[in-house]
């Protein structure tokens, strides 16, 4: 390896703690395989049993995962570390009235997003009396373009902030409608930034329709965005093109507002 291979090894691993390391990544693969036994998390990760049985103990006695029988899952710890980051944010209290009263008057369901190390995670929602079953939910993390809300945020960031995320995470397709192309995006980016909110025309969920408009902080970047979702049966025409957009945009400005002098 070249001496300067050997310095961006080293910039990349300084302050990093393996160990830690591992039990996050134990964590993680509970998570995505919805719980698990020694064996199968040994094969996931790819680390010795006796590796992967020392770091769930630990865990265990430290209440962070819970055992039955001889498959391990996440514990509900976890669920008060998540609130309590939530209730800290102040765009969660001012906006969720907001979220509730797009619920209530579209009937669908409404959102509020936040960008995140390059991602967009979800941090409230608000069922309407229509609204339809989708695999969001409070913590979910998505990424930014392939979502109207992830869009919206993109919109309203320095450019070299979305050249990072860009650069970090790409472009992965999701379904036949996700935009993959940079420079297609890119002009995407700039008509939302016109017309002052973005469409996902089924970009992250096929058959599913949204619309956001981004929250502006005092610096003039996005802190966040308010969406509505819904089927492509009740998201067209004149609802889709106007109705909603007027909507999610009225949200967005009294959240803004809000935020700035209350």
């Amino acid at each position: 390896m070249s001496v300067n291979g050997q310095q961006t090894m080293a910039a990349k691993t300084e302050g990093r703690i393996g160990a830690l390391e591992t039990s996050l990544r134990v964590l993680e693969a509970l998570k995505r395989l919805e719980g698990a036994g020694v064996t199968e998390l040994a094969k996931e990760l790819h680390i010795p049993k006796s590796t992967v049985y020392s770091h769930l103990n630990t865990l265990r006695q430290n209440e962070y995962v819970v055992r039955d029988g001889d498959t391990y899952r996440v514990g509900l710890k976890f669920l008060d570390f998540g609130e309590h980051a939530r209730n800290r944010m102040r765009i969660y209290d001012v906006a969720k009235p907001q979220v509730d009263h797009l619920a209530e008057k579209t009937g669908e369901l409404a959102n509020l997003l936040v960008e995140e190390h390059g991602e967009g995670v979800y941090v409230y929602r608000a069922r309407g009396a229509q609204a339809v079953r989708v695999d969001t939910h409070a913590g979910m993390r998505v990424k930014l373009h392939c979502t109207s809300l992830g869009k919206a945020i993109l919109a309203h960031l320095p450019e070299e902030q979305v050249d990072a995320i860009i650069e970090r995470w790409g472009l992965p397709e999701r379904t036949p409608q996700t935009v993959t192309d940079r420079e297609v995006l890119e002009e995407e980016l700039a008509a939302i930034r016109e017309r002052g909110y973005a469409q996902d025309d089924g970009e992250r969920l096929s058959g599913l329709r949204c619309v956001a408009a981004p929250i502006i902080g005092q610096n003039g970047y996005a802190v966040g965005a308010i969406s509505v979702s819904g089927p492509m049966s009740r998201m067209k025409g004149e609802r889709f093109d106007e109705e909603i957009p007027e909507l999610v945009q009225s949200a967005a400005n009294v959240t803004e507002l809000n935020m700035t002098y209350s």
